[in-house]
């Protein structure tokens, strides 16, 4: 029944139902005590990823795209009071952005979010960011995790470029560096130097929080 619930959201968002429709699937969700994880990856990004497939092959466009990242917005919106923070802040640090050419932001917005109330500090970059401007970033906030996304497959080889920069600037092995979207591989970021890929986003929560011991 639980999947059921999460999986009508994907549908409805994936379908553009109107905001009502979706909203009310997600309080039926927190009413049955679905964990807002589950809600958000099962739910709101699977929604979004067939919505993505949609758009790909033309049998949506930018409007129906952008539309059904309002519908996303208006399901976080109401699960985001309810995600407990931690008892204490992590105190880690996450720089986090789009690397250059890519300007998707669905899934690093999702990560932001889960990432904050899981009591991270988190810097958003935004997209198609500057292999310097992370390098920057860094060295200004002195950030414990770098988290890049990508989407496209044609933008992926610029998170090898973010790590050569890295390492160019002598603070790779102060940062670990966490590689996200559809684009990314585990064999991808083990070839290019990276510390670890997620798959979605709450294994890349799940990650960040054993880095810190939580």
């Amino acid at each position: 029944m639980n999947i059921d619930l999460t999986n009508q959201i994907a549908v409805a968002i994936s379908e553009l139902k109107s905001s009502e429709v979706v909203k009310k699937l997600v309080n039926d969700c927190i009413s049955k005590g679905i964990p807002v994880e589950k809600i958000v990856e099962n739910g709101v990004r699977r929604g979004l990823e067939a919505v993505g497939k949609k758009y790909e092959m033309n049998e949506y466009f930018l409007s129906e795209l952008l539309y059904a990242t309002s519908l996303a917005d208006a399901a976080l919106g109401i699960l985001k009071p309810h995600i407990k923070l931690s008892q204490k802040d992590t105190g880690g640090k996450i720089v986090l952005g789009t690397v250059r050419g890519d300007i998707h932001d669905i899934g690093k917005n999702i990560f932001k979010m889960l990432a904050e109330v899981a009591g991270f500090e988190v810097y958003d970059m935004g997209v198609d960011v500057s292999s310097e401007a992370f390098v920057q970033k860094i060295r200004e906030t002195d950030a414990d995790i770098l988290g890049l996304s990508a989407l496209l497959t044609t933008t992926i080889p610029e998170m090898r470029n973010v790590i050569e920069r890295l390492r160019t600037a002598g603070i790779r092995d102060k940062v670990k560096v966490l590689l996200g979207g559809n684009a990314v591989t585990k064999e991808f970021a083990t070839e290019i130097g990276a510390d670890y890929a997620a798959l979605d986003v709450v294994e890349g929560i799940d990650t960040c929080r054993k880095w810190f011991g939580k």
